[in-house]
């Protein structure tokens, strides 16, 4: 152990300027077995520090280092475990406690003796040893300097530390010392007992000098005690004047505490004195209400305008009045009650006063505006109430006073003029339409061919004759525009387009009427009424600030949120009442105009898409977004019947027997169709309706083309398919529509298809029997006898080409070329103008065939010198004299 303990003070304390006082080999309790050393050290310099080390071999070497250090002074309690038995086990109270286990008893209680003297030598701290043997806790000698020279008082430290160990090393400052006194006597280390004769001698010479100086100082010690104990004396008398002193000052005192209680009372009457001048001048401030206030509350002009105002100002200082906070005690004073009492008199009577102004202004703008009926009768224009709404809107905040103090009062005006408005609407908006219905209708004869009778200059709608209409056809609608023909000289065409672009105007300033009717109407309602018709408040916000730049929490965010909903429904409520008319009668002019011409739900389905896109920009669940988008729908559904009553009648298309086809009806009305469309749905919102109409139709359109061909007698099939498909192929060419270009190309190719097929069907074969002849020669040929061989055939010499060419000479092929022509006229149709084409085609088709029999001449007759009777030149000149002569 002693060899371990040199090793230790070598290799760690040394280099830390350390002593080691003891060492004790342990382990961790109840852990395997890993020993460490516990270090019990001291600092060489001043002030010294007690310190704790556990040092643990390192596992890479055979060398030791320090692990983790406590300082004495963090040391709480040294637990033994037995102070009887032996046993190795002991503890350690620093911020926590540790367990250890020594290698044996001897070492442990060596360990803890040492840690007892360095705590009474160096910190002299209340450090609890448990189950400590009384004989490790000896006291050292106390050894005063007072009591002891230096020198001995040295010598008793250095034998102190001789008893807490067998070993001290030299500090560098000790062995500096002693190689100065060894360097001045050389013989030291020669003759040490001659060098430790020479320390003695030094020593005795230094210690009778000690005693020689104590002996001096003792006179001035004796003098030093006289005065002691003159100072003394001086003391006592200090006290005695010190004790007069005081018995003087307790009686001042005595009267300075009965001041500082009549100062305490004095202060706490003024203070309760200024508390209550401070209540009294709130309720005061807070509670009284000026009698101009209770005057204009009372018998104010609710009039003028200036009473208006007056009236105004007085209503908000009463409910200041009484919704102020009052303070905890205030409602049971009985000034107080009387004045709440007051005040609630004042409220109620001010309400009814005012509530029932507002009534007769309600029934008053009724009869004024009536007057103004028959003026608006004529033209198609609704009444302005802007002026109507100035008037009101000047009592807005009073509105608002009701509202938060009677609102039953407040609910009864909002019926009031519900009702009010109701019913003058109602009038005006009817008159309006009928006004509307006339100008569409036109005379008077044909509004009643259309449901409508007049009456003195007034006309009234038939509703239930409008619900009950049907969509007209195309067939009918033109049936009429003939019939008006006697009337001027427009073609039925132009009176069309004409009879719609009126239509479409009418229809479009009648929404354009309605709408900023109920955009002001529903503006009015909200600021007359104090209804929030936006609502402002973010939804995602945790906090919302109130009014005063606090911060509403999230459960009062939340209510303010539902308030604002309700109050928006509110305003639907209102204008649903007060505007109840305008749905049913806008149904019944989109009746009446579906009526008129099938083709007008274009125009309405256009503007009303439109009206509904601007309405819903505005506020998508206003009262106008809603009704406009419930009449789209209706608008919808009447587009969606003409598309399928135009397909109903290409279905239904009879043709006649006797006369040629040309091109169907169906094909005329859907290019009138899709030029109309196009015109009417230039830029608009609902192009992708259109393109699914136009998606119907001509899938129509193409079915019923064919089943007209498959059933025509007098025309042949091709004839109308080319025909028709033709004008289909012109009609998408020249409207560039982007969603038909498949039909478009598809249209083309039937038309081809079909024109090849005709001319293929009506040239046939026009040189019978040279064709019959030439068949027979390519009928050998596919036998397998060569070409050149062929004239050696009996039936196939040259002499029976001769004979079979010589009966088609130049003259014949002229012939049956006209009647072909005349045929082809007769087949075709003027509109459509195909004549020149189709002929083109068959000159082409003509030429092809006798080409094709010049081939076979010289294939299978060389050098026979046989050839046609007329050329290629003669052909081209036959078909051109042909169609110049017709």
């Amino acid at each position: 152990m002693t060899a371990i303990k040199h090793a230790l003070q070598r290799d760690i304390f040394t280099p830390n300027d350390e002593r080691l006082l003891s060492i004790v080999n342990v382990c961790k309790a109840g852990k395997k077995k890993k020993n460490c050393f516990l270090c019990a050290t001291v600092t060489t310099e001043r002030p010294v520090q007690v310190n704790v080390v556990k040092v643990k071999k390192s596992d890479k070497g055979d060398f030791y280092k320090r692990q983790i250090a406590w300082a004495l002074r963090d040391l709480a309690v040294v637990d033994a475990k037995d102070a009887i038995k032996e046993n190795p086990e002991f503890d350690l109270h620093f911020e926590k406690i540790y367990k250890w286990v020594a290698s044996s008893t001897a070492e442990k209680n060596a360990f803890i003796s040492c840690i007892w003297k360095l705590n009474q030598r160096y910190l002299r701290k209340k450090i609890d040893f448990v189950n400590v043997s009384s004989q490790l806790l000896e006291e050292l000698p106390k050894v005063t300097e007072e009591s002891v020279p230096s020198g001995e008082n040295q010598s008793v430290t250095g034998g102190d530390e001789e008893a807490v160990d067998e070993y001290q090393e030299l500090n560098a400052r000790e062995e500096q010392d002693i190689e100065i006194m060894m360097e001045g006597c050389e013989y030291a280390i020669s003759n040490a007992e001659a060098f430790a004769e020479k320390l003695s001698r030094e020593l005795q010479v230094l210690d009778g000098a000690n005693i020689q100086s104590i002996m001096a100082s003792e006179k001035q010690v004796n003098i030093l005690m006289k005065l002691l104990d003159e100072a003394l004396k001086e003391v006592d008398q200090i006290e005695l004047k010190l004790s007069s002193y005081e018995e003087m000052l307790q009686s001042v005192k005595e009267q300075m505490d009965q001041i500082s209680e009549s100062n305490h009372l004095i202060h706490l009457s003024n203070t309760n004195n200024v508390k209550l001048l401070s209540e009294i001048e709130f309720l005061v401030n807070h509670m009284d209400l000026a009698k101009g206030h209770i005057k204009a509350l009372q018998e104010g002009d609710l009039a003028s305008s200036r009473g208006i105002e007056a009236c105004t100002n007085a209503a908000d200082a009463l409910l200041q009045c009484m919704n102020v906070a009052l303070r905890p005690g205030h409602d049971m004073l009985h000034a107080v009650k009387q004045q709440q009492q007051r005040f609630g008199d004042l409220r109620e009577q001010f309400a009814r006063r005012l509530a029932s102004h507002l009534n007769n202004v309600f029934v008053q703008q009724g009869h004024d505006q009536s007057s103004t009926l028959a003026q608006h009768s004529i033209e198609l224009t609704l009444p302005n109430h802007h002026p109507f709404h100035r008037d009101l809107l000047r009592y807005a905040k009073l509105m608002e006073w009701l509202k938060s103090t009677d609102y039953g009062k407040y609910e009864g005006l909002t019926k009031n003029y519900m009702d009010y408005l109701s019913r003058l609407y109602e009038r005006e908006i009817k008159d309006f339409f009928e006004v509307a219905k006339i100008k569409m209708t036109g005379t008077t004869k044909e509004s009643k061919k259309f449901g409508l009778h007049g009456s003195s200059g007034k006309l009234t709608g038939s509703t239930s004759s409008l619900n009950k209409l049907s969509v007209q056809s195309s067939g009918s609608r033109r049936s009429q525009s003939s019939s008006l023909l006697d009337m001027g000289n427009m073609s039925a065409s132009d009176l069309d387009v004409a009879d719609r672009t009126k239509f479409d105007k009418i229809f479009e300033q009648v929404l354009s009427e309605l709408e900023p009717l109920c955009l002001a109407e529903q503006d009015f309602i909200s600021k007359f009424f104090k209804l929030q018709q936006h609502q402002n408040i973010p939804g995602t916000m945790a906090e919302t600030e109130d009014l005063d730049g606090g911060m509403l929490p999230r459960q009062q965010n939340s209510s303010v949120l539902q308030s604002v909903s309700s109050e928006k429904d509110m305003i639907r409520q209102m204008m649903i009442k007060i505007f109840r008319c305008i749905e049913p009668e806008l149904n019944n002019l989109i009746a009446l105009g579906d009526k008129i011409d099938s083709f007008n739900s274009l125009y309405m389905l256009v503007k009303m898409s439109h009206h509904v896109w601007t309405a819903q920009n505005v506020d998508p669940a206003s009262f106008l977004s809603t009704t406009l988008g419930n009449v789209l729908v209706t608008v919808k559904r009447n587009f969606d019947k003409c598309i399928s009553n135009q397909i109903r009648q290409m279905e239904e298309v009879k043709i006649s027997k006797k006369s040629k086809v040309g091109i169907l009806p169906f094909v005329a009305e859907f290019e009138e169709f899709a030029g109309l469309a196009e015109s009417i749905f230039k830029n608009a919102e609902r192009r992708g309706d259109l393109d699914k109409a136009y998606i119907k139709l001509i899938r129509g359109v193409f079915v019923n083309v064919e089943k007209v061909a498959n059933e025509s007698q007098k025309t042949p099939r091709d004839v109308v398919m080319m025909e028709n498909f033709h004008h289909i192929f012109a009609t998408l060419s020249r409207l560039k529509i982007s969603c038909l270009e498949a039909e478009k190309k598809e249209a083309k190719q039937k038309y081809t298809d079909h024109l090849q097929s005709y001319v293929i069907y009506s040239l046939g074969q026009p040189l019978e029997k040279l064709n019959h002849f030439f068949e027979g020669v390519e009928a050998r040929v596919a036998q397998g006898i060569r070409e050149e061989e062929v004239s050696y055939q009996l039936a196939f010499n040259k002499q029976e080409l001769r004979k079979v060419i010589k009966e088609y000479p130049g003259k014949e092929v002229k012939k049956g070329l006209d009647n072909l022509y005349k045929k082809v006229d007769k087949h075709l149709c003027e509109e459509e103008n195909l004549l020149q084409v189709v002929w083109h085609s068959m000159q082409d088709e003509f030429i092809r065939q006798y080409k094709h029999f010049e081939g076979l001449i010289a294939r299978c007759y060389p050098g026979s010198g046989v050839t046609m009777e007329f050329t290629i030149q003669d052909i081209l000149d036959y078909c051109s004299s042909i169609a110049q002569s017709h």
